[in-house]
């Protein structure tokens, strides 16, 4: 069985498990394992191997780059039923939730920058990857003209130039949609470069703008991407309608450079009901094409 390929809860002698976890990305090399770099997913992995004394990985909805942050990040692993049966007995308190007692044990394994706040049963079909209907970031900069508060600096990037969030929503408003968005992607071989980007919206508080960006899923660096193109338009060196017209491109653009990492924010990811997930986990494995 390949390690991304969803399992039901008891197949194989294994239970999936949902992990519902947060971590400050500043001092991370992105969610997934590498080799002498320090990531989220191998530090999970550490502790899980720790807590159950058997090898255990885990498998994000979004694998997040370098410095970005994650406040609503999905993750699950498999493990096997007698490990989770010998370590973690069902509660005989049924008002404490079954696995309360791993998610504080964690706790203890993990640095503080990271955080594993919720485990629960996975429904049968859940893959916190291939079943998620959408992901939703947040990007935030701070236009202050003394940069960003001490406590938000890791979070916000500051921007020392006016911008103009009337036409960056009206140039944000003509990229929503099924499109290919190749201009906004780095290059992976063999990946699509399709996606429903269903919303990207600017609010301004004070000295802090805020973009909102939902897709069904985001090709690499197209978050960060997005956000770059519409601070061109948005200082005004671009008209709104120009990014529209990026859309036509079947390669990463050179036209705009990609927002900085550590304002960027995974803050949720949706799933289907339960009874959905398994078809929608087909549907996501599909190739996507524009008819």
């Amino acid at each position: 069985m390949s390690a991304d390929q969803p399992v039901t809860p008891r197949s194989g002698g294994l239970v999936r498990l949902r992990l519902d976890v947060s971590y400050d990305g500043t001092d991370f090399a992105g969610w997934a394992t590498q080799a002498g770099q320090r990531t989220v997913a191998g530090l999970i992995d550490e502790a899980l191997t720790t807590v159950f004394r058997l090898p255990l990985a885990v498998r994000a909805a979004g694998r997040t780059d370098a410095g970005v942050h994650a406040t609503g990040q999905v993750a699950h692993v498999d493990v096997p039923e007698d490990a989770l049966a010998h370590a973690y007995p069902r509660t005989a308190r049924p008002a404490e939730p079954e696995f309360l007692p791993l998610v504080r044990r964690l706790g203890r394994f993990l640095p503080v920058d990271v955080r594993v706040r919720d485990i629960t049963r996975a429904p049968v079909g859940f893959d916190a990857r291939f079943s998620a209907l959408r992901r939703h970031y947040t990007y935030r900069l701070g236009t202050a003209p003394y940069g960003v508060q001490p406590q938000m600096a890791r979070f916000v990037t500051p921007w020392p130039r006016p911008l103009d969030v009337d036409a960056m929503n009206a140039a944000g408003r003509e990229l929503v949609g099924l499109h290919d968005f190749a201009a906004f992607c780095r290059h992976r071989d063999g990946a699509t470069t399709i996606r429903d980007l269903q919303r990207l919206e600017w609010t301004r508080d004070g000295d802090l703008v805020t973009a909102h960006v939902t897709a069904d899923a985001f090709c690499w660096s197209m978050v960060r991407s997005l956000v770059g193109a519409l601070i061109a338009v948005g200082e005004r060196r671009r008209e709104p309608r120009w990014c529209a017209g990026l859309l036509a491109a079947t390669r990463r653009s050179s036209e705009f450079a990609a927002a900085p990492p550590q304002g960027l924010t995974l803050v949720g990811v949706d799933y289907p009901p339960d009874a959905e997930l398994a078809a929608r986990t087909l549907v996501t494995r599909d190739l996507r094409v524009i008819d």
